[in-house]
């Protein structure tokens, strides 16, 4: 399995240290409009050039169309470059957590009645709805401070939520108007957000600082306020931090990172899996006891060096997704090069499926596949929950990041403006 290259770090100044674009829980897939014939499909965000594509979401998983995210490039450049702030965090962007690209695209939700995709772009620090039929922006949303990050959709799929990475905040939004209905203090570098199933709270992840060099054990204390940040989806207000430092000391794991990264619930949400910066494995979290209550360490690639600052944005395992019926794991080695189905009750872990840097895992449409994509071979593959097997593989843009569940209309193709 192949060797990725060291990550491009940032010599810009620290005050404008950016957070990590990876994951990995599985997405709520939008409330579909009963009114509208629509169909089901999956949006694989291409972060390097800001496409999304668009395809089946069972089945073979082949391409049904793409969309162009950045139709307002030009103007958003021509802004940047006029603003010698906006034009530094753009290049810090770029030069540390991009490895050198742009990144367009992080996450994606389409609306209920599947006219439009919700896009959070990083590079431009903000979020457009884009109409998929013209291809044209709806409304923009530009969040505090420099970089827009993960998103997370309510289960009636009305509201999104956006993490505003180097803003601290989580912004709540109207998902057809745009309109804010909320916003909320999270840790440093608020990263993955999840909504409960029943649409009542949003947990945020902060994952603090991923781009500087300080990643052995004893310099932990440099990354900054790193937890899992309660919110309530109705008042905005904070309910509840969960820090898993403690946690982790209290299982003796005291050199283990804090930092969690994507994170999914069981079915009945009383238990969280997660992973964190460094490790290649998971947790498991017990609600109700408030304990870390299980540890699975996955294999190691020999190839992959054990150099901390060798793994992109701190992140050696990225992605993690569930089964709908909360009997396997789904997770991507993002830097062990490979995506691996683990069994919950006993936490052994299938076949390990190669796969390149692995970014994300998620479910297909009818759940019974992991779908995960590999931003380091610009494809998406997908593996059999049943068996662990790979089942079918398929070429997207560069560097594809976020996969999620979502709708268009039923007929729908490539608008003509991307």
């Amino acid at each position: 399995m192949p060797v990725f290259r060291r990550r491009h770090l940032c010599s810009l100044t620290a005050a404008l240290a950016l957070t990590a674009t990876v994951p990995a829980t599985a997405a709520h897939a939008d409330a579909p409009d009963a009114s509208a014939a629509l169909r089901q499909v999956l949006f694989v965000g291409n972060n390097w050039d800001g496409t999304a594509e668009v395809i089946k979401s069972t089945g073979d998983f082949a391409r049904i169309g793409q969309i162009n995210v950045i139709p307002d490039k030009d103007e958003r450049m021509a802004e940047i470059n006029a603003d010698p702030i906006r034009w530094i965090a753009f290049m810090t962007i770029r030069n540390s957590v991009g490895e050198g690209h742009d990144q367009f695209v992080d996450d994606m939700y389409s609306t209920p009645d599947g006219k439009s995709v919700v896009v959070s772009r990083p590079s431009f620090a903000d979020v457009v709805s884009i109409d998929l039929a013209s291809g044209r922006i709806n409304w923009r949303f530009p969040v505090s401070g420099f970089r827009a990050d993960h998103m997370a959709v309510s289960p009636d799929g009305k509201r999104v939520a956006v993490s505003a990475s180097t803003g601290n905040t989580v912004h709540v939004l109207d998902i057809q108007t745009g309109k804010q209905l909320g916003k909320a203090t999270t840790g440093d570098k608020p990263h993955e957000n999840i909504f409960t199933k029943d649409g009542k709270y949003i947990y945020n992840m902060s994952i603090g600082e991923v781009n500087t060099q300080t990643d052995a054990p004893w310099l932990d204390w440099t990354k900054g306020d790193r937890r899992i940040t309660v919110i309530d989806a109705t008042t905005y207000q904070q309910v509840k931090v969960i820090d898993m430092r403690p946690r982790l000391d209290a299982i003796g794991l005291k050199d283990f990172s804090d930092a969690v990264r994507p994170a999914v619930f069981s079915p009945d949400e009383s238990k969280l899996y997660f992973q964190v910066s460094f490790f290649n494995g998971f947790f498991e979290y017990d609600l109700a006891s408030d304990k870390i209550t299980r540890t699975k360490t996955l294999p190691k690639n020999p190839a992959t060096s054990d150099d901390r600052t060798t793994f992109v944005n701190d992140s050696r395992h990225h992605g993690l997704s569930m089964s709908p019926d909360g009997k396997k794991l789904c997770v991507a080695g993002t830097m062990d090069d490979y995506a691996t189905v683990v069994d919950r009750t006993t936490l052994q872990e299938g076949p390990l499926v190669t796969a390149a840097k692995p970014y994300w895992a998620t479910v297909s449409g009818d759940g019974k596949q992991c779908v995960v994509s590999e931003s380091g071979s610009d494809q998406v593959t997908a593996i059999d929950f049943a068996t662990g097997k790979k089942v079918a593989s398929v070429p997207v843009g560069d560097h594809p990041q976020r996969v999620r569940l979502g709708h268009v209309e039923a007929g729908w193709t490539s608008p003509s403006a991307s």
